[in-house]
């Protein structure tokens, strides 16, 4: 690895130290001749485009930043390869109420550009499970073909989900134009914004990492931010002050976690059957245990 990384980047490979990450790939922190630090990830079989589609969601979200003189970071490509990704390497620090409030003024002025579509243009697929990114006009289609149907099928191939819960997810997916979600915009959104793609450096600035970008419902990043919680409230309160959320969008947040929610169940299987079967529960306007993380 030292020697592959060595030959694309024309500089002698010191050291690597392993970092946590994700669950696909595998993450390094790479010390160059020189002192110079950067971070590489890389692939034992990395599927076709996978490391390239990652760079391009980073480049958009750069151009979104700069176009939006949001205070917010996105780590440069380095170099990207099929078998490896190289960026600049992100000193971590701690997160406090400044760098929370910055991250939702941030947010919000990113999702105010437009997308050219839900979806993507190069029909590039995205996240662990691949998931179809084909372009839509409409936000439900969008929802619909390219996310619930083909994360339903899954689930039901594998049996991660019952046979009464896949009936009920696709019941959902029908009926999708009456949540009130369909008349917002595209917009550019990250894809799959939990706080470990979300970090703080050691001046207090925001970076975003990670991203499976893609046009689509802003309210899907926040329910993403709401799932698994490490997002405090000045986040939320800059958010909603910066780009007001349309009415009704704290009860659509279980229908945008159902994405999400069903990947988990065809990945980890356990509690994520009964958290889908909760979140359809409040898609059906069945009561719900009430509590979560989601902040206004």
């Amino acid at each position: 690895m030292k020697r592959r990384l060595a030959e694309l980047l024309d500089r002698e490979v010191r050291e690597l130290h392993r970092v946590s990450g994700g669950d696909v790939a595998e993450a390094f922190c790479v010390e160059l001749e020189g002192g110079d630090r950067i971070f590489a990830k890389t692939h034992a079989r990395p599927p076709n485009h996978f490391f390239s589609t990652e760079a391009t969601g980073l480049a958009w979200l750069r151009s979104a930043v700069a176009e939006s003189s949001a205070g917010i970071r996105v780590p440069e490509v380095i170099m990207v390869s099929n078998d490896f990704l190289v960026l600049e390497w992100i000193e971590h620090g701690t997160r406090g109420s400044p760098a929370e409030a910055e991250f939702g003024r941030s947010l919000a002025r990113i999702h105010r550009l437009r997308a050219p579509c839900f979806g993507r243009q190069d029909r590039r697929t995205t996240g662990s499970r691949a998931l179809p990114n084909e372009p839509f006009e409409a936000w439900s289609d969008f929802y619909r073909t390219n996310r619930l149907a083909p994360l339903g099928r899954r689930a039901a191939d594998i049996g991660a989900l019952s046979g009464s819960t896949i009936r009920r997810l696709d019941a959902v997916a029908e009926r999708l134009d009456e949540f009130g979600a369909a008349d917002e915009p595209p917009a550019l959104l990250h894809g799959d914004l939990w706080a470990g793609n979300r970090l703080v450096d050691v001046v207090g600035v925001n970076w975003l990492i990670d991203p499976a970008a893609h046009g689509g419902h802003r309210e899907f990043d926040l329910a993403m931010m709401a799932l698994f919680g490490g997002f405090a409230d000045d986040c939320w309160s800059a958010y909603h002050d910066e780009y007001p959320l349309g009415d009704g969008w704290r009860e659509r947040i279980p229908l945008h976690q159902l994405a999400p929610l069903v990947v988990h169940a065809i990945k980890f299987g356990g509690g994520y059957r009964a958290a889908v079967e909760q979140a359809l529960g409040s898609c059906e306007g069945r009561p719900a245990p009430r509590g979560g993380r989601l902040r206004p």
